[in-house]
């Protein structure tokens, strides 16, 4: 997917949350990257082959 140079990391990279954004919603709270990795504002994550990698922080409650 990505035609950048130099190429942006796979999604089974450890950084992989280092690609380019090419398509923002942060109204609806989440991010397409180059790579076709979905991240979300809760640092949720949905690779292209559809497995669910789990938020790594817990929701901050609003009191």
């Amino acid at each position: 997917m990505c035609t950048h140079s130099p190429l942006c990391p796979t999604t089974d990279s450890p950084d992989r949350e280092a690609a380019r954004v090419i398509a923002g919603h942060p109204e609806q709270g989440w991010s397409l990257l180059c790579n076709g990795l979905l991240i979300f504002d809760d640092t949720g994550e949905l690779l292209p082959d559809g497995q669910i990698i789990a938020p790594r922080r817990p929701a901050v409650a609003m009191a």
